[in-house]
């Protein structure tokens, strides 16, 4: 299992959301964070942005980045669908 780490301005982002979605996206991240490498429907890997990775949780994104000798999953962003790849 991975430990899950939130940049600064993540964790302020989950603060000001409606609570329902805030613990959705949790949810969904801890649930990635026992398995990344699996099959995860709504999960893939991001073309020319290196080791990131993409989290669909309906109409917002989770972009992370896992770290294999560490064991960390970091989620540096998280945005609505048209906002989050700017």
């Amino acid at each position: 299992m991975y430990e899950v780490r939130y940049q600064k301005q993540v964790a302020s982002q989950l603060y000001r959301m409606a609570p329902n979605v805030a613990q959705r996206i949790c949810a969904k991240i801890d649930a990635l964070a026992v398995a990344p490498y699996a099959k995860h429907p709504n999960a893939t890997r991001l073309r020319g942005r290196g080791a990131d990775f993409r989290l669909r949780v309906g109409d917002w994104r989770v972009i992370y980045s896992l770290n294999d000798e560490s064991k960390v999953l970091v989620v540096a962003k998280i945005d609505r669908r048209g906002q989050v790849y700017r």
